[in-house]
């Protein structure tokens, strides 16, 4: 581990666990950011050893700011962490507690950032006097009004990780769709019925391989091998809504289909008024022809919803022959559907006895006001094991997590409601 020292050499901390602090004392303070910037931060403290505060800060600050709107909170948190002041929202409501204006004073500019003399207060930290070519005085300072320096490691995809994929113009869905080829996703692991010769510790006794060692020592049996199952990820499976009420999300939610179909050689069905399977479609390298495909093999698309229908066809045709015993299933839907709810959860009663997990991804989640009050919807959500919004990029990072995640309730049901009693015999399963 690469670790520094911080305040004069008093404390010693790990670049990782500075970068995930100071990013989650950030993220409290209500500065937006993605996982991936603490990440930048750490290995860029691995680069750039911060044993002053000013190279720590311009390294923390590179790699955590993306707008000079975030540099007010930025700076304060960042006092507040190495220079022990104390953050005004700490004392709010204090009525002994120093005004939060007069604490503000007290932060100390960026490092390398200089104050002019005429200026009555200080200036923030956000700012600086820069030059403009052609207007400088005969003191050679610089008379231009003053213009806004932002120094950041603001990538140009930064603005896209927080917008809806229904509010992305052509050009910016068809840079989002490049990132979410790009989202690695991961299922569990099981245990598969291949072993491999282990030590004794956990294992058992494999009784094949020492015969077979026995043998080649004319029948003695000098020494005992042990084997254990070998561990393989647990299959993942899609099934996307591509309805009329899903088109602004179709596109996007297709081209997480094809990485997943890539990377982690996922199953990927579409549905609609009825079921087509895409992952033969879906494997083409290239994302248009991937995609064009995809829609010449679905020919309800943006059509209605079935449901309880598209499900059951799954269940028939693939679910049950093994293709979702112990897997990970994945419905990316709105929940509008035409079928009766009735038989919505009877199918996902069906479906609950087969997968391992059932996550759903719900971009109307991402509403304020949502409440999961469609008939579809609202029958479906007792089965299911986690549930996300997936509407924009960085919310997509919630889906993976769920995706990897363990089970989240006991291998017989969660023990109440109607998930427990329907999982009750746990005939069905297949761990």
């Amino acid at each position: 581990m690469t670790e520094y020292p911080l305040r004069n050499g008093l404390a010693h901390v790990d670049a990782a666990v500075l970068a995930v602090g100071l990013s989650t004392a950030l993220r409290r303070a209500g500065l937006p950011g993605s996982p991936d910037r603490a990440a930048w931060l750490a290995q860029a403290l691995r680069l750039v050893s911060p044993l002053a505060r000013e190279p720590l800060y311009w390294t923390c600050r590179v790699a955590l700011v993306s707008s000079h709107e975030q540099l007010p909170v930025f700076d304060a948190v960042f006092s507040a962490a190495f220079d022990g002041i104390p953050d005004p929202a700490d004392t709010r409501g204090d009525a002994n507690s120093p005004p939060a204006g007069r604490a503000a004073e007290h932060i100390r500019a960026a490092p390398g950032e200089r104050v002019p003399a005429h200026a009555g207060s200080r200036v923030p930290a956000s700012r600086t006097p820069v030059a403009t070519p052609g207007v400088e005085g005969g003191n050679g300072e610089s008379d231009a009004p003053w213009v806004e320096a932002i120094l950041a490691m603001a990538s140009p995809d930064e603005h896209l990780h927080e917008k809806s994929f229904a509010e992305l113009t052509p050009e910016e869905t068809a840079r989002v769709r490049q990132l979410v080829r790009r989202i690695m996703l991961a299922t569990p692991e099981r245990r598969s019925r291949r072993t491999r010769q282990s030590t004794r510790s956990g294992a058992k006794l494999d009784l094949r391989r020492t015969i077979r060692a026995a043998r080649r020592s004319g029948g003695d049996a000098s020494s005992l091998v042990y084997a254990r199952r070998r561990p393989r990820p647990r299959r993942l499976v899609f099934l996307c809504d591509v309805s009329g009420s899903m088109e602004p999300y179709t596109q996007v939610f297709l081209s997480l289909l094809q990485g997943a179909v890539a990377g982690a050689q996922a199953e990927a069905f579409v549905f609609s008024t009825r079921l087509t399977r895409l992952t033969r479609q879906l494997s083409n390298r290239n994302a248009d022809e991937a995609l064009a495909l995809g829609a010449a093999a679905a020919r309800d698309w943006a059509g209605g919803t079935r449901l309880a229908e598209s499900i059951q066809r799954f269940i028939d045709g693939h679910g049950r022959r093994g293709l979702a015993r112990g897997a990970v299933v994945v419905v990316l839907s709105d929940g509008w559907a035409q079928d009766a709810p009735e038989l919505v959860d009877a199918q996902m009663a069906r479906l609950r006895r087969l997968a391992f997990r059932i996550v759903w991804v719900n971009p109307r989640k991402a509403g304020t006001d949502f409440q999961p009050l469609a008939g579809g919807m609202a029958a479906a959500l007792p089965y299911c094991d986690a549930f996300v919004s997936g509407h924009n990029y960085a919310a997509l990072a919630e889906a993976a997590t769920a995706i990897r995640s363990q089970r989240s309730r006991p291998a017989r049901g969660r023990g109440n409601g109607r998930v427990g009693q329907l999982n009750r015999s746990g005939k069905d399963r297949h761990d």
